[in-house]
């Protein structure tokens, strides 16, 4: 008699979950499909934002290296002038 009271009283995560089940199956099919799409484009994302870091980065290299070289450069020209 025990058994039965105890599998009749549902947890409240239960509950809750079975409250969810239903709303979802109110809503529609294109609905349902948007909301899918929707969740694989923030997948996708990553994608992009990693391939913008890496364009970044190689900017960042030639510009340095482009500074190093600015450096050296002008460095030797006022050594030449001081020369003179």
């Amino acid at each position: 008699m025990g058994k039965k009271d105890a599998s009749a009283a549902r947890l409240p995560v239960d509950q809750y979950r079975k409250q969810i089940g239903k709303q979802d199956y109110k809503k529609t099919k294109p609905a349902l499909r948007a909301t899918r799409l929707k969740a694989e484009a923030k997948k996708s994302a990553p994608g992009i934002r990693d391939t913008i870091l890496v364009v970044l980065a190689v900017l960042v290299f030639l510009l340095c290296v482009y500074a190093f070289f600015y450096l050296n450069l002008s460095t030797e020209l006022n050594l030449d002038n001081e020369v003179d």
